[in-house]
């Protein structure tokens, strides 16, 4: 596979330049070198659904270009998105990748909101997002949008610690950068890992193609087609860093395939606004990790979407489906017949919204909508539940306050099926504008996470395997059972937030964010023990005295056999930290940045019994980016510096299996050469130069460097 996959690139690579020579223009006059770029105001509309100025957004916002998505070394959304300040990122296996903002990640990563162009991929049935099932061609996106912090106030539930928004360009802005592209990469990955054999290298390849037409000034549309594919990556070897020393078990790791297609229909109506019709597919496989070990999920699993929607300026109105299938079997989890434990989820989602906009005499622009949502859910896991319904708006009003102030003020009710009282979450944020390029901020927010399907209704037993040799050698691979049960009667997880912020524009050439903030969050949902077999309740079959148990009990580090597990709201969580970032034109050719993030350790107040700030993960305390990107003639290119502190991870299995990840640095590269003026773009991607043992999950799989050739074509 890889031989053949570079050969295919290979080849390219050399074609491209001969038949390009004939298209070949000349190259640009030089030009004045010291000469500043003006400064380009960028616009964001997911800070309050509305377009605005980004240094306006009430709420602190990163975009990330067109240009920083093509040049990029990343191959998927973790790697693209880990320059962002305040993101913590963590890649477990080949496809599962789990983000959040200003808070530790986990696997099943439930708190940050993801929406494709304002349609939600989030899965409500497990509460997620599985970022390789959105059916989008990279180079048809516009720009990726994220709001760092919470913003249920006029998204909703599960906007909880922030949202990341892809928009994508329309068939026309397609059609007008020359209607077809085909981006085709293939590369190899180390896998040798210290103290583990040695694997020959791994490979990966994938082809992206779209062609965009405006058939006349009233329609227009897009074809999108991909397929990405890579080898397993390393399994970390040894014993876990932790008190109990235990071996990474041994299984078999998979790697992903993930193909992708969607089409869209525009046509803009004469007396104003545009319909757009569009739907797609993405398949996947590979594992993905939660609470009771690894999935691997099979090839069969997909999801499918439709959206039609009618946007006439800030006048809006969508619908959208999304209809997720999948098989997936436990690679370490066995139920009680002794057989892998199965995952099989067949959900349908069915989303209707409405919004809009008003400015009243100059002072007030308010916005305003709402939306309704029917889920139907058939998981294996959890045979019993019911179908869930939910719904919700929203009204907020920004107020102009002269020159130099303005006051944003609004708030949503949601009303969810699963959960007994409607959930208010309030949003207010005061701004001080010294002139128009520079903001102030003090933000008030209130937003929620509401339990998933799985919280509430999940019902199994798996047979768990511990090592008691010390106790017998006949009990070396003792085996036990452990119910996991839901809880229907959890309380939606609630984060209040306080942040003081900047946005600047500096010399029109300077954009400058700096962010403090503090979170406290209530009610967390955590899966976690909270039953343990005893001496009066031992396991089935238990060979040895049942007061050994309560020996065992009193070790330290403790050996405790947990009969249930099952989703607990566990107190009061305080999160604090700060955000600092710079991004820079030198000049028109080369910009730069540079962010730093800390996040506090975090705070537990009033736990259950038998809880501990180790049953939640904790977030790295420093990270720290920067980078820069050129163009310049024929040639372009980028180089970033990622470095992420140590952190804490207890999310896989039981406490045996907890453990702090190493602090890590990835150096990520990428030169690129133009041929044909823009037509044809040949490139080598590096991640990981160093070739540093990078683990961002103590679970999780090791990254070595990656080395990928792409050329990128536009016809």
């Amino acid at each position: 596979m890889l031989v053949r996959s570079v050969c295919v690139v290979a080849a390219l690579m050399l074609a491209v330049p001969a038949l390009a020579q004939e298209a070949q223009q000349p190259p640009p006059a030089p030009q004045d070198e010291e000469q500043p770029i003006s400064f380009e105001e960028q616009v964001v509309v997911t800070a309050s659904r509305t377009e605005q100025q980004l240094v306006n957004a009430p709420a602190a916002v990163s975009l990330i270009t067109t240009e920083t998505i093509q040049n990029s070394p990343a191959t998927n959304i973790g790697d693209l998105l880990r320059t962002v300040p305040g993101i913590n990122v963590s890649q477990i296996s080949a496809r599962d990748v789990n983000l959040t903002t200003r808070g530790a990640t986990s696997t099943l990563s439930t708190s940050q909101l993801a929406l494709v162009d304002g349609r939600s991929v989030y899965l409500d049935f497990f509460g997620m997002v599985m970022w390789d099932l959105v059916p989008t061609n990279p180079n048809d996106i516009r720009q990726i949008e994220v709001i760092r912090g919470p913003a249920s106030a006029v998204w909703g539930a599960n906007a909880m610690s922030g949202v990341v928004n892809v928009i994508t360009k329309t068939p026309r802005e397609l059609a007008a950068q020359g209607g077809t592209s085909l981006t085709i990469g293939a590369g190899a990955f180390n896998r040798t890992v210290t103290g583990a054999a040695d694997q020959d290298s791994g490979a990966m390849f994938y082809v992206n193609g779209s062609h965009a037409e405006a058939v006349n000034d009233r329609w227009a549309y897009k074809l999108s087609a991909g397929y990405f594919t890579q080898d397993p990556l390393p399994r970390p070897a040894g014993a876990i860093p932790n008190a109990f020393r235990t071996p990474y078990p041994t299984f078999q790791n998979q790697g992903t395939s993930q193909p992708k297609f969607d089409g869209r229909v525009d046509y803009d109506i004469a007396s104003g606004g545009t319909v757009t019709i569009s739907g797609g597919v993405a398949g996947t496989e590979g594992l993905i990790y939660s609470g009771i070990g690894p999935f691997d999920v099979s090839s069969e699993s997909r999801m499918t979407y439709v959206t039609t929607k009618y946007q006439n300026g800030s006048r809006r109105v969508a619908f959208f489906t999304n209809l997720l299938d999948g098989h997936a079997s436990n690679l370490l989890a066995r139920g009680p017949t002794g057989q892998p434990l199965p995952l099989v989820f067949d959900t349908k989602t069915f989303d209707i919204e409405a919004a809009d906009s008003r400015t009243i005499a100059a002072a007030h622009v308010i916005t305003f909508g709402g939306n309704y949502r029917h889920n139907t859910f058939d998981i294996s896991l959890a045979p019993a539940g019911d179908d869930r319904n939910e719904g919700g708006g929203y009204i907020q009003d920004e107020i102009f306050l002269g020159d130099h102030f303005r006051w944003v003020v609004g708030g949503r009710v949601d009303k969810f099926s699963s959960i007994d009282s409607a959930v208010f979450s309030p949003r207010t944020t005061f701004m001080v504008k010294p002139d128009a390029a520079q903001t102030f901020r003090l933000s008030f927010n209130r937003a929620f996470r509401a339990p998933s399907f799985i919280n509430n209704h999940i019902s199994t037993t798996v047979l768990n395997e511990v090592n008691l040799s010390a106790l017998s050698p006949a009990l070396a691979r003792y085996i036990f059972p452990i119910g996991a049960v839901g809880n229907p009667d959890l309380e939606q997880e609630t984060m209040t937030a306080y942040e003081v912020g900047y946005t600047g524009v500096l010399g029109g050439r300077a954009t400058v964010t700096a962010a403090f903030y503090y979170n406290v969050t209530d009610d967390g949902i955590y899966f976690t023990p909270d039953r343990f077999y005893s001496a009066a309740a031992p396991p089935p079959g238990w060979p040895l005295p049942p007061a050994i148990l309560s020996v065992l009990a009193g070790l330290r580090p403790p050996v405790v056999l947990p009969s249930r597990f099952t989703y607990l709201n566990l107190g009061t969580i305080k999160d604090k930290g700060v955000e600092l970032g710079v991004e820079a034109s030198v000049n028109r050719y080369v910009n730069v940045f540079t962010n730093y993030s800390y996040q506090a350790m975090p705070v537990a107040e009033d736990l259950p019994a038998g809880t501990t700030i180790n049953d939640i993960n904790w977030p790295p305390k420093n990270r720290f980016n920067a980078g820069f990107n050129f163009s310049y003639r024929r040639f372009l290119g980028n180089m970033n510096v990622n470095y992420t502190d140590e952190a804490y991870w207890q999310d896989v299995l039981d406490a045996r299996y907890a453990g702090t990840t190493e602090p890590f640095t990835l150096i990520n590269a990428g030169f690129g050469v133009r041929w044909g003026g823009e037509r044809a773009v040949t490139s080598i991607k590096v991640t990981n130069l160093a070739n540093e043992e990078v683990m961002q999950h103590i679970f999780g799989d090791v990254l070595k460097r990656q080395v990928v050739g792409e050329v990128r074509l536009t016809f």
